[in-house]
This record gives C-alpha cells, sequence and structure tokens, in this order.
C-alpha cells in the first residue's frame, strides 16, 4: 500500500523558514522522481519543485527559485522541502507527489502571515 505523509507545515511570518518532510512507503522511492506542489482555494495545483530519482535533477517554480530547496534521503525514504524567506503568497496547502504511479499525500498547510 502506496502512502505519501506530509508533515512541518505551520503558520511563519514573512521572512520566516520552514521545512517540510514527506515520508514515503509502499513503492521503490528512490528511482522515482518526487515532487511539491501547492494549491489555494480556488487556483489550480502548481509545481514548487521536482527531483528525481539517481541521478539526482532538481528544477522549481519561478516564485520559489533561490528561496526553497528540494532534497531526498533515499535510505529514510523521505523527500524535503526546504522553506526560506517566506512570503504571505507561499500560503497555501503542500502536496507531496511520487511520479512512479503518481501517488499524492494528504497535504500540509502552510501559511505565512504576521
Amino acid at each position: 500500500q502506496v502512502q505519501l505523509v506530509e508533515s512541518g507545515g505551520g503558520l511563519v511570518q514573512p521572512g520566516g523558514s520552514l521545512t517540510l518532510s514527506c515520508a514515503a512507503s509502499g513503492f521503490t522511492f528512490r528511482t522515482s522522481a518526487m515532487g511539491w506542489y501547492r494549491q489555494t482555494p480556488g487556483e489550480e495545483r502548481d509545481m514548487v519543485a521536482i527531483i528525481t530519482g539517481t541521478p539526482e535533477f532538481t528544477t522549481y517554480g519561478d516564485s520559489v527559485r533561490g528561496r526553497f530547496t528540494i532534497s531526498r534521503d533515499n535510505a529514510k525514504l523521505t523527500v524535503y522541502l526546504q522553506m526560506n524567506n517566506l512570503k504571505p503568497e507561499d500560503t497555501a496547502v503542500y502536496y507531496c507527489r511520487s511520479f512512479i504511479g503518481n501517488y499524492w499525500g494528504q497535504g500540509t498547510q502552510v501559511t505565512v502571515s504576521s
């Protein structure tokens, strides 16, 4: 049974940082590209960052490039999203995605507000 469980969301002030984690199970994690996406009410789900399997390549959405970093730990079956210099427009539900099987997590809320 495939599971993707996100954690690490919460409330943070503008300029602050958060690290999201996505713990995976039930598929061959190390060979799967993994991604982070985000969605606000009434909007489409947008790509934030993607990391491929071995070798690892990364790509980022224009609005987060230079502020967010995606990484993975294949031994822990976990993908991370380090978010720095957060802005109110980063407020969204963040979802983890496995490209093998196109699985999605349940999402974690990130709110950037003073």
